[in-house]
C-alpha cells in the first residue's frame, strides 16, 4: 500500500498546460495516437514474460490432464466429462486472461491539464480539481497514477504483472473471472492428480500411463505443485477483488470513507480575483 507521502507527490502542485507548452507524449504522430486509442497493451519486459509464462502453465496442466490422465483411462465417460470441464475451464480462464490484459482499464487521457480544457468543464469560482504532474491530467476522484503504465487509471486497485495490466474500472470483472477460473481449474486439476495416483500405485504403475512410470510421476508431481501455487494465489486474489468490490474499496484506497488524505490541488481563481 502506497504511503500517504507518495500520494501527496503524486498531486503536487504543478502550474497548469498552456496552449504553447509542448507535452512529449503529445509529439507522436497523429496515426500513432490513434492506434493507442484502439489499442491496448503494456510494452513491459517483466509483465509480457508473466503473461506468456501464466499461458504456458495452463497449456502444461491441459497437456497432462489430458494426455497423462484422461486419455489413458479405461473409463469412457470419467475421461469425456473431465475433459470437457477441465478445457472449459482453461479455455475461460485464458479469454478472461486476455481481455483483462487487453482491456484498457480506465485509464485518463494524457496531456489534457490545460486552461482551454479548464475552461471546457465550466467549474464553478473556487470548485476543487486535481491534476496529476506526471501524466499532466486532470486527476478523477479515485484515479491513481501506475509508473508501469504511465498513466492515471480510475478505480485503480493495483498492477498485477500476471495479466501485464492494472486492474482498473473497466477490467476488474476480468480479472474477477480469471482469478475464479484458475482457481476452479487448479482445484479440478489436483483432484485429478489425487485419483491418479491411487489408480498407478493400485495399478503397480501398469497401464496407467502411455508415459513410463518416473516420467508420470515427475510430470503429476510437477501439475499438483502448480495447483497449489495456483490455487493459493487466484483464491486469495478472487476473495480480495470481491471483498473490494463489495465495499466498493480499492487495494490503493482501504478506509477510505474513513480516513480522508489531505492533497494539493489546482483551483480556479473566484470572480473577485
Amino acid at each position: 500500500m502506497p504511503s500517504s507521502g507518495h500520494r501527496l507527490r503524486d498531486v503536487e502542485h504543478h502550474p497548469l498546460l498552456t496552449g504553447d507548452d509542448s507535452y512529449d507524449s503529445a509529439a507522436s504522430s497523429p496515426a500513432e495516437a490513434d492506434a493507442a486509442d484502439r489499442v491496448w497493451f503494456i510494452r513491459d519486459g517483466c509483465g509480457m514474460i508473466c503473461a506468456v509464462l501464466t499461458w504456458l502453465l495452463v497449456v502444461y496442466a491441459d497437456f497432462v490432464v489430458t494426455f497423462v490422465m484422461l486419455l489413458p483411462s479405461k473409463d469412457f465417460w470419467y475421461s469425456v466429462v473431465n475433459g470437457v470441464v477441465f478445457n472449459c475451464l482453461a479455455v475461460l480462464a485464458l479469454s478472461s486472461h486476455l481481455r483483462t490484459m487487453l482491456t484498457d482499464p480506465g485509464a485518463v487521457p494524457k496531456g489534457n491539464a490545460t486552461k482551454e480544457y479548464m475552461e471546457s468543464l465550466q467549474l464553478k469560482p473556487g470548485e476543487v480539481i486535481y491534476k496529476c504532474p506526471k501524466c499532466c491530467c486532470v486527476k478523477p476522484e479515485r484515479a491513481h497514477h501506475c509508473s508501469i503504465c504511465k498513466r492515471c487509471i480510475r478505480k485503480m486497485d493495483h498492477h498485477c504483472p500476471w495479466v501485464n495490466n492494472c486492474v482498473g474500472e473497466k477490467n476488474q470483472r476480468f480479472f474477477v473471472l480469471f482469478t475464479m477460473y484458475i482457481a476452479l481449474a487448479s482445484v479440478h486439476a489436483l483432484v485429478l492428480c489425487g485419483l491418479q495416483f491411487i489408480a498407478c500405485v493400485r495399478g503397480q504403475w501398469t497401464e496407467c500411463s502411455d508415459f513410463s512410470p518416473p516420467v508420470t510421476v515427475i510430470l503429476l508431481i510437477f501439475l499438483c505443485l502448480e495447483g497449489l501455487l495456483f490455487f493459493t494465489f487466484t483464491a486469495v486474489m478472487f476473495g480480495t477483488q470481491i471483498h473490494s468490490i463489495c465495499n466498493d474499496e480499492t487495494s490503493t484506497e482501504p478506509g477510505r470513507w474513513s480516513q480522508q488524505t489531505p492533497r494539493f490541488s489546482e483551483t480556479l481563481p473566484s470572480a473577485a480575483e
